[in-house]
């Protein structure tokens, strides 16, 4: 099975912000895919299903609409594992706590640190990439018994 390029999904309803992560992404040679607002994105996961690449989703956590931990909730409920690195102006410490505690990379506010964001994304991607390998081998398993 030939694995597709890992892609970095930007999750924000600030323009200028999806811009500048996308550029920087690109610039740092990965994939970037950028999304005003969560209900966005789960459009675009519905379309794909479960075929996709491995992937994580740089996510604010205020929007309008599906905020970014309701979002966490959802892909969570759909069993959808993708990593999650939280990126917010708003962020708090029980905010935090609780994002890494559903399983979250990072939780990082702005202004953010380029080479702390990347290197977050790079360690979600990782992730993403040892899930699906783990995925494979046990259907892989189970199709032989």
């Amino acid at each position: 099975m030939t694995e597709l390029e890992p892609v970095v999904y930007v999750v924000d309803d600030d323009a200028s912000v999806r811009t500048s992560l996308t550029r920087l992404l690109r610039s740092a040679g990965l994939r970037a895919e950028p999304f005003g607002s969560a209900a966005e994105f789960l459009d675009r996961e519905a379309m794909l299903g479960s075929a996709r690449e491995s992937a994580c989703i740089i996510l604010d956590v205020r929007m309008p609409g599906l905020d970014g931990l309701q979002l966490q909730a959802r892909l969570a409920d759909d069993d959808e594992s993708l990593p999650i690195v939280f990126l917010t102006g708003h962020g708090d410490i029980p905010m935090a706590v609780e994002t890494m505690r559903q399983g979250a990379v990072d939780f990082l506010t702005k202004p953010v640190d380029d080479e702390r964001l990347l290197k977050a994304v790079r360690l979600g991607l990782e992730r993403d990439r040892a899930s699906r390998a783990r995925r494979e081998q046990i259907a892989g398993l189970r199709k032989r018994l």
